[in-house]
């Protein structure tokens, strides 16, 4: 054999062709499926005073809290659905390794 025609299929292998069958490449989910977290209420400056707050700030901020729990509750399923899919991608991409290393073989 000569050297051009190795040279031409190690090229071939390197730029992700296979002896054999064809090796299902590992897709990333979409960035845009990521879920933005929701940010925590800021504390009121009097919280932490030796008088505490006013009562409407006080309840201001625990509204808020309350909103947030809600927020949380909702982010939190489309996170572990994201996660999800982070790890269906890194097992897709060792797959496609392996399956790269037995062409290789």
């Amino acid at each position: 054999m000569s050297k051009t025609i190795l040279a031409a299929g190690l090229a071939y292998l390197l730029a992700g062709g296979a002896v054999g069958a064809e090796c299902p490449r590992a897709e990333p989910p979409p960035a845009s499926g990521r879920p933005a977290k929701p940010a925590f209420p800021e504390k009121p400056p009097c919280l932490e005073a030796k008088g505490g707050c006013p009562g409407w700030e006080a309840y201001s901020y625990n509204d808020a809290i309350k909103a947030y729990n809600a927020q949380i509750a909702v982010y939190r399923p489309l996170a572990e659905a994201y996660v999800k899919g982070l790890n269906a991608y890194v097992k897709a991409a060792s797959d496609y390794a392996q399956c790269e290393v037995k062409a290789l073989q």
